[in-house]
């Protein structure tokens, strides 16, 4: 049985890590995971954010996808889409998916990548003392 989604592979051209650790790290705020060596000599490199893991290896005759890309739940979009925007990422907000805000960039090689939250989320429950009876 399939029990969770480990990471999502992207590709990217051959030289591109600065750019990628730049744009993954310092744009969207992931953290770089240490590759194993034997994979490391491939290139390419891995990022984090909480349990989300995005991998990009490198493919020599890269073409990035016109429609292929992860979705990415974020929380404080319109925040989320104002950081993107403020360090040069440009932002296309889309609302044709009913229930949910969300908005596609791209990174430094091309890829597509979306972000979204679902609308209207419940306010954050506090716990209440019980009434007396």
């Amino acid at each position: 049985m399939i029990a969770a989604l480990d990471h999502v592979q992207l590709a990217a051209p051959e030289g591109s890590e600065d750019a990628l650790r730049a744009y993954y790290t310092g744009v969207l705020g992931m953290t770089e995971i240490p590759k194993p060596p034997v994979l490391a000599a491939r290139g390419g490199c891995w990022f984090g954010a909480g349990p989300v893991q995005l991998h990009l290896g490198i493919e020599r005759d890269f073409r990035p996808a016109k429609k292929a890309h992860p979705g990415l739940r974020v929380t404080d979009i319109e925040a989320f889409a104002a950081r993107l925007e403020e360090r040069g990422a440009e932002v296309h907000w889309d609302d044709n998916l009913p229930g949910h805000r969300r908005f596609y960039s791209h990174d430094p090689v091309g890829n597509r990548l979306e972000f979204l939250e679902p609308a209207g989320r419940p306010p954050a429950v506090t716990a209440r003392p019980a009434s007396p009876a």
